[in-house]
């Protein structure tokens, strides 16, 4: 299949399953709310750009803020992790495995410990900004920290089930 219509349809996918699934699952203990969406942007091939990553990290935020009446978190949220993708796979791959073209970030192409980091940095950076963004003050940092910290969590478990249920892996060479 084409990468941009693969990649298309994967960003509907996600955007979809993030507003008409996750988004009806109400917070568990009114502490954990499940992202999924923003793994769009973590398979997004290693030769994307820095530019077309945040460009694209914009638009998806932007348009899952259209469905949640949520005015500029998920976008700035998702702009920051386009922006920070390229500098977290630099530091975790050596510059050959990042400068390949086609090949996406997975656990075939990675490996388990670099993907395990990659994913959790950069979902944890996420959750981060978005519930700092949402309240716009730590308050109580511990909740602030726990909230931060579990919902993380439970986003990274997720990502690694549709890890598992895509079948993304591929053999490593």
């Amino acid at each position: 299949m084409n990468n941009i219509l693969k990649n298309s349809v994967r960003f509907v996918l996600f955007l979809l399953i993030q507003i008409i699934i996750l988004n009806e699952v109400p917070p568990l203990h009114q502490f954990i709310t499940p992202y999924l969406y923003f793994t769009f942007l973590l398979w997004l091939p290693f030769g994307t750009s820095r530019l077309s990553l945040t460009v694209v990290g914009f638009l998806l935020g932007y348009c899952l803020d259209v469905f949640t009446n949520t005015p500029g978190l998920h976008a700035a949220a998702a702009t920051l992790i386009g922006y920070v993708r390229p500098s977290i796979l630099n530091l975790l791959l050596a510059q050959e495995t990042s400068e390949e073209v086609n090949k996406e970030p997975s656990v075939g192409s990675m490996g388990w410990g670099p993907f395990l980091i990659y994913i959790t940095l950069l979902t944890f950076i996420h959750h981060f900004y978005l519930v700092l963004l949402e309240w716009l003050q730590f308050g109580n940092f511990t909740y602030f920290l726990g909230k931060v910290i579990a919902t993380t969590l439970m986003s990274v478990l997720l990502i690694f089930l549709v890890e598992l249920i895509m079948n993304r892996r591929k053999l490593k060479r």
